[in-house]
């Protein structure tokens, strides 16, 4: 179950979905529920695989910031303190994942420098739980040439030809969240505690089933190309649907099955 936090996202922003319901149904393909299948092969050491149904179970909004507009690492879990306090937003520490997303106006350690998002897991000290955390930042005024990209491109890659593609849904900020949200998801999931997949041999800077893939759309991506995806009317770009005919684009993750970076809208 996915317990979601989002008080720092402006009401002027294009709503995300809203109330308990199933985060992946099956509709059109390629669809969201078919990039998670990939997520869904990964076990744990008893075998059980990752469920293949993520279902929303609440939200808790923090509208009036209340710490603050500057967040630290520790600070983000004072956020989870806050959201977990407040009855009745659930508490899952068996079987849910917390996400936390913040506004065009929220700026976090390390945010465009160094991270576009992260995950990790609460202290029990500091929340009263020990719960796998996720937090995703808007870089829609801040920095999307980092985080949105490929709705956004460096100035340095401008003049080779690199234009900026249009988001699916028209906000370069949010479209941009949405494959971060998607990367920290599979790593969450698959690397709860920081403690279990990881490629490489340093367990302190694993490399996680969405960072061996990190840049990659479509088939054939590589090198700063995204690989062939799909253009709609207008020229908005995207490589998933999703519910009531939305549209996102999201990157591939590393698969255990073909040992490679995998999307349900391969061509091959």
């Amino acid at each position: 179950c996915l317990q979601e936090i989002r008080g720092l996202i402006k009401p002027s922003q294009p709503p995300l979905p809203h109330g308990p319901r199933p985060l992946l149904s099956h509709q059109h393909i390629p669809h969201l529920s078919d990039w998670w299948r990939t997520v869904s092969l990964y076990t744990d050491q008893t075998g059980a695989n990752i469920s293949r149904s993520v279902l929303i179970a609440g939200e808790y909004s923090d509208r009036f910031y209340s710490h603050g507009n500057h967040l630290t690492r520790l600070s983000i879990q004072q956020v989870i303190a806050t959201a977990v306090r407040s009855k009745p937003f659930p508490v899952d520490h068996k079987n849910g994942i917390y996400l936390v997303l913040t506004a065009t106006d929220v700026t976090v350690q390390d945010f465009c420098r160094a991270v576009c998002g992260f995950h990790y897991f609460t202290f029990p000290s500091m929340v009263g739980y020990t719960l796998p955390y996720a937090w995703v930042g808007n870089s829609g005024k801040q920095c999307p040439e980092v985080c949105a990209y490929p709705f956004a491109v460096p100035g340095y890659m401008e003049g080779g030809g690199t234009a900026a593609l249009r988001p699916p849904n028209g906000d370069v900020g949010i479209d941009g969240m949405i494959s971060v949200i998607g990367h920290e998801l599979a790593k969450l999931s698959s690397n709860p505690l920081v403690n279990a997949w990881y490629a490489g041999e340093d367990p302190t800077a694993p490399t996680e089933i969405g960072d061996l893939c990190e840049g990659l759309y479509g088939t054939g991506g590589g090198g700063g190309y995204i690989g062939q995806v799909m253009r709609e009317g207008g020229g908005r770009t995207y490589n998933l649907n999703g519910r009531r005919g939305r549209k996102f684009l999201v990157q591939w993750i590393w698969s255990p099955i073909l040992k490679a970076c995998a999307g349900p809208n391969a061509l091959d």
